[in-house]
């Protein structure tokens, strides 16, 4: 047949080709590499200076461990070993016995791969839950203790709204302390409500109070609702919308501090996500050290400031600190824990551990006005955390850590000090940077996969898409000939640029089911390119030149491949919408699998095509076929 030669017209489309095929696939490089053990070492107290390389070395050796390099940054160094996670762990528990309450050792990875490619930035693909090994957390937040909680703070308003206006005769009580009382004020009908109500007891000739009392409190509190039941008495409670709100406003503060306290653990490929109504799911991949993560994430911890309460102070609350003695504090608090924007550990001049805490702008003027207006004048500190009794009902346990006299005005930096140890200062800094939580939290299932089974998963993944590519690749060459070794071309290139851009990606996480994605990838770019070669047939039966049935097949064939495409790619967003865990990696891999085949498979493979289309001839025997 006669052969077309056509002037060179793609300049730029190849240097797009060789420009984005070097980019993604330097990136895909390190993936190749694999990651190896770390140890990250970095001090309690900032200003505290980290153990010097020869230290290091000579610890590792004591326990027989190769240390392949160490890297030193600003905050913390980096031990790269050679070994197994049983070697890893049993290097930390010696770094940890040897460096003592002021280093925290904590596990982690380095990329295997050459330095000049680290240097670069370039990284291998993070792995998932089910590749890497690690913990799988499954969080409760109790949103009905928290509405308990909203409800008892707002009968504290009350009362002290009571307290302020001077309104004798009226009281404000929740239901179970007026059952306790023997006040039979409310109708037996409505008992179902007052569990999410406040009962308001006042004189008959109180209304106008009564009015003015529930409009301050709607001020302070929106969304609480007032309806008076007979001349004497009231009920307060939040609307069903408030509700709703609130709730939405629990789940939202219970991710926000769950992805802090993630982060404070070194943890950078941490899934974290809502599931369900009222439930978090949270993967922890690579973590090798499920107690400290549970520890943490488990942790209901909140931390409140309150003035010492004089005598008769209505709703002051009681609470017993370590030697016993009974404190009475002012029924609402200087200021929360909401209120830190930093805290540190460290020591003071005796070596007693203690928390640096930094204010907000808020949390700051609190103080300073406190402060400045009680000097010589206590402030308790008190640590409050929820944790399940044996009847297994959450119950609220408060304890007093710190009773510090005001010696001076106070600003928006001061200290919490008498800590029981390093590592609880450690932890109560942790807990109070990456913020406390208002809703109580459970963990109702806990799954640890070992990082043997993740390997296996990974063998036997990459063993699936290389016998899946292999056929592939077999069929499209004995089946399209010349036509299939472009085919061929593209696929490779489409697994490099897909590889290379999930590492490129940040929050881009590799799953068991991302690799069956990878594996429909594959065929979603042959058929790519099995609809573009069927139409050129098409096109040569019809009596066209090579040139023209090859322009016109990939022109022809792009709608139905466009619209295919766009089809796979809405569901594939509607899984990345709505999944979590295995069904968002997949969701991911498909989506990212399928804007690099749309690119290899028609972008590329035209490219190529059309550069060595003088050489392409179309038998009578392939028309056939």
């Amino acid at each position: 047949m006669r052969k077309t030669t056509s002037k060179p017209k793609y300049t730029w489309q190849i240097l797009v080709i060789i420009i984005t095929v070097i980019i993604l696939g330097l990136n895909a490089i390190p993936t190749f590499y694999g990651s190896n053990n770390a140890l990250l070492v970095s001090a309690v107290n900032p200003t505290q200076s980290l153990p010097n390389t020869q230290k290091l070395r000579e610890l590792m050796q004591q326990q027989q461990v190769n240390v392949e390099q160490i890297i030193h940054a600003e905050s913390e160094s980096k031990i790269v070993i050679e070994g197994n996670d049983e070697t890893l762990i049993q290097a930390q528990a010696h770094l940890k016995n040897t460096l003592g309450d002021d280093y925290h050792v904590r596990l982690g990875s380095q990329s295997a791969a050459p330095t000049w490619l680290q240097g670069m930035g370039m990284s291998p693909i993070k792995l998932g839950l089910d590749l890497s090994g690690g913990v799988l957390f499954v969080l409760e937040v109790d949103t009905d203790k928290a509405d308990q909680e909203r409800l008892n703070n707002a009968k504290d308003e009350a009362l002290q709204i009571i307290h302020d206006q001077t309104l004798r005769g009226m009281s404000a009580k929740l239901p179970s302390a007026d059952s306790a009382g023997g006040n039979s004020a409310t109708n037996s009908d409505t008992s179902a409500n007052n569990e999410s109500s406040i009962n308001l007891h006042f004189l008959s000739n109180q209304a106008s109070q009564v009015k003015a009392m529930v409009h301050e409190l709607q001020l302070r509190l929106p969304g609480i609702h007032y309806t008076q039941t007979d001349e004497r008495s009231g009920t307060l409670a939040f609307t069903d919308e408030s509700k709703t709100t609130f709730h939405h406003e629990i789940m939202a503060q219970a991710l926000t501090t769950l992805r802090g306290r993630i982060e404070e653990l070194g943890i950078t490929e941490a899934v974290t996500q809502r599931q369900g109504q009222n439930r978090i799911r949270i993967e922890l991949p690579g973590v090798k050290d499920p107690e400290q993560a549970k520890r943490i994430i488990g942790a209901t911890a909140s931390l409140d400031f309150y003035e010492m309460a004089p005598n008769g102070t209505v709703g002051a609350k009681a609470f017993t600190d370590e030697n016993g003695r009974r404190l009475r504090v002012a029924p609402k608090p200087i200021f929360t824990g909401s209120n830190i924007e930093n805290a540190t550990s460290g020591r003071d001049e005796m070596g007693i551990a203690l928390v640096n805490l930094a204010l907000d702008s808020i949390g700051g003027k609190k103080m300073s006005d406190f402060s400045r207006d009680n000097i010589g004048n206590p402030m308790v500190t008190v640590f409050s955390e929820y944790h399940k009794n044996n009847a297994d009902e959450m119950v609220k346990s408060s304890k007093v850590i710190s009773v510090a006299t005001i010696q001076s005005q106070l600003g928006n930096r001061f200290s919490i000090t008498n800590l029981d140890s390093p590592q609880a200062a450690s932890d109560l800094a942790l807990l109070l940077r990456a913020g406390s939580l208002d809703a109580p939290i459970t963990i109702v299932q806990q799954r640890t996969i070992q990082a043997s089974l993740g390997q296996e998963n990974v063998s036997n993944g990459i063993m699936a898409l290389a016998i899946g590519l292999g056929i592939t690749l077999v069929f499209m060459g004995l089946w399209y000939r010349k036509l299939g070794l472009i085919a061929n071309t593209s696929l490779l290139l489409n697994l490099i640029c897909l590889l290379g851009l999930m590492a490129l990606l940040p929050n881009v996480v590799l799953t068991l089911p991302g690799i069956a994605g990878l594996v429909l990838t594959v065929g979603m770019a042959v058929d790519t390119n099995v609809l573009i070669f069927e139409r050129i047939k098409e096109e040569r039966k019809r009596g066209r030149s090579n040139f023209l049935a090859i322009e016109t097949g990939y022109k022809e064939a792009f709608a139905t491949i466009l619209d295919a495409n766009v089809t796979t790619m809405i569901t594939a967003l509607i899984l990345l919408s709505i999944g979590y865990g295995p069904v968002k990696g997949f969701a991911i891999t498909l989506s990212l699998g399928i804007l690099t085949s749309m690119f290899t498979g028609v972008f590329v493979a035209h490219v190529l095509t059309s550069l060595v289309k003088p050489q392409i001839t179309i038998t009578q025997k392939e028309l056939k076929a």
